[in-house]
C-alpha cells in the first residue's frame, strides 16, 4: 500500500470539502485557504525528497496552465487557477494529464447537473452553439440579449470540480498502488 497517497487523501479531503462548500456558497476560494494547502503539501513533498518536490511543482505548474486561457477570457477565477496549482502539487509528479482529464470530466458533469436543476442560465451556451452551427443566426442581436457574465446565474463553481477531480485522481493512485502490491 502506498502510504504517501493514503496520507494525501486523509490530509486533502477536509480541505477539499471546505473549499468546495465555500465555492458553492460564496463563489470564492479564499487565498489563505488555498495557500495553506499549498504550503502543507510543499512541506510534505520536500519531506519525501527534492526530486519528488520538483516533479510535483512541475505537475502543479502544468495543471495551472490548463486554466490560464479561461482565466484571461474571464471564464475562470484566479482562485480556480491557484486551487488547480495546489491540486497539481497534491497529485504529485507524472499525474498532470490524469488530473486535468478528471477535473474536466467532473466540471462537465457538475455543469450538466446544474443546467438540469436550473441553477445556471443556459443562454450563453445556446448562443455559443448557435454561433458555431447556425449560419443564419444574428450574432450581434444574440450577444445583446445575453445576461452579463458576472451574474450569479452564469457562474459555475469550478472549485468543486477541481476537488472532485483531485479526489478521484488520488483514489486511482491508491488503487493502482494496491494492485501493483498484490
Amino acid at each position: 500500500m502506498d502510504y504517501l497517497t493514503l496520507g494525501k487523501i486523509v490530509l486533502a479531503t477536509p480541505w477539499l470539502i471546505c473549499l468546495s462548500i465555500r465555492d458553492f456558497r460564496k463563489h470564492e476560494l479564499p487565498n489563505s485557504w488555498v495557500f495553506g494547502g499549498i504550503l502543507v503539501m510543499l512541506a510534505i513533498t520536500l519531506g519525501v525528497g527534492v526530486d519528488y518536490a520538483i516533479g510535483s511543482a512541475i505537475t502543479a505548474f502544468l495543471a495551472s496552465l490548463f486554466l490560464l486561457l479561461p482565466f484571461f477570457l474571464r471564464a475562470a477565477g484566479a482562485g480556480d487557477v491557484k486551487m488547480l496549482f495546489a491540486a497539481g502539487l497534491i497529485a504529485g509528479p507524472g499525474n498532470t494529464l490524469n488530473l486535468i482529464l478528471l477535473v474536466s470530466l467532473a466540471g462537465l458533469i457538475q455543469a450538466c447537473i446544474m443546467l438540469f436543476m436550473r441553477q445556471v442560465n443556459p443562454a450563453r451556451m445556446k448562443h455559443f452553439f448557435r454561433c458555431l452551427f447556425d449560419f443564419r443566426y444574428d450574432r450581434a442581436a444574440g450577444r445583446r440579449n445575453l445576461p452579463p457574465p458576472e451574474t450569479e446565474s452564469c457562474r459555475v463553481p469550478f472549485g468543486a470540480a477541481i476537488a472532485a477531480g483531485l479526489f478521484l485522481n488520488l483514489l486511482l493512485q491508491l488503487l493502482y498502488s494496491m494492485e501493483a502490491a498484490s
